[in-house]
């Protein structure tokens, strides 16, 4: 898919037809076509396949001769809560040529449909190294707001594992920090290329650019912080709970354990009047209710001692 806007004054971001100055080009998982559009244009198509390799570390590169400026970042993406993995990290290639900027990723990101729906006023497409910045802070903003949703999720799960003796609940905590992982080795790296873009001065030219890189940093690093906080909970809910387990699965074989000593206990007594011998009122005509009441005294002796220990 390749997509053409530009910010038109009292219109806001304005799908186009077809190439215009000062545009933003989108490019989600594009076609040989659409990269050989792309090249016409004047990007390298080695950019473009850098951008769609979900492999790729966020880093800047800068190359005078070639008239660009490419900037790889990490954000994050929602693959649903079936998945493996619910929540992992994707790359987004942004190249600034002279008079235009490219956006490629091999998904379209949730970042680029609030862009488009005009959440940012004072955004505009020719301004390309501020309309970068707004990129760089909604992809802070989206790692926060992913970040809330993965707790009000280990909340949901610490709930049920409370009464809980099966691993399910404990392997899907395992996937939320498999994903608090993936964040925090990629909020890392963007903050990396962050700092080295900062002491590149490319976003000096504008004071309000200087300071909505400062913003930008600020939110990526109370994201980091709260990653940090989020996998240091998580591994020790883990830890926990991998303990309740264990101690749940205890309480059942203990009340298991004494109701098979209880039912047991009749077994005893019967046992021995069922002996081929003489035995204590075996002659009685209600030798038989002598059995059953010694059994039940047995039981209820039993079951007083096993309350007084907790094990039922």
């Amino acid at each position: 898919m390749l997509k053409i806007y530009k910010t038109i004054a009292e219109e806001g971001l304005v799908e186009q037809e077809d190439f215009v100055n000062g545009c933003w080009i989108q490019a989600v998982d594009p076609t040989p076509d659409e990269v050989a559009r792309l090249v016409e244009w004047g990007v390298l198509p080695e950019l473009i396949h850098n951008s769609l390799d979900l492999d790729e570390n966020a880093r800047m590169e800068r190359d005078e001769d070639e008239g660009y400026i490419f900037i790889l970042l990490r954000v994050p993406y929602f693959q649903g809560y079936s998945s493996d993995v619910p929540y992992i990290t994707i790359p987004i290639g942004i190249i600034i040529k002279a008079n235009f900027v490219v956006t490629v990723s091999k998904f379209n990101h949730e970042i680029f449909r609030t862009i488009c729906n005009g959440k940012y006023r004072l955004l505009r497409t020719a301004k390309r190294y501020r309309f970068v910045l707004y990129i760089f802070l909604e992809t802070a903003s989206r790692y926060l707001v992913y970040l809330r949703d993965i707790n009000k999720m280990v909340d949901f799960l610490e709930d049920k594992l409370k009464q809980s003796t099966r691993n399910r609940e404990v392997l899907e905590l395992l996937k939320y920090q498999k994903s608090l992982t993936y964040f925090a080795t990629a909020l890392r790296s963007n903050e990396v290329m962050m700092e080295r873009l900062q002491k590149s001065r490319l976003f000096n030219q504008y004071e309000e650019d200087q300071d909505l890189l400062e913003d930008v940093i600020t939110e990526n690093q109370q994201a980091i912080q709260m990653v940090n906080i989020a996998t240091d909970l998580l591994a020790a809910l883990m830890d926990a709970f991998a303990s309740i387990i264990s101690n749940n699965l205890n309480n059942i074989m203990k009340v298991l354990a004494a109701v098979t000593i209880i039912i047991g206990l009749p077994t005893i007594v019967a046992s021995f009047y069922g002996m081929n011998v003489a035995l204590p009122f075996q002659e009685h005509p209600l030798a038989f209710w002598f059995t059953v009441l010694i059994s039940i005294t047995f039981m209820a002796t039993a079951a007083i001692l096993f309350l007084k220990l907790d094990w039922f």
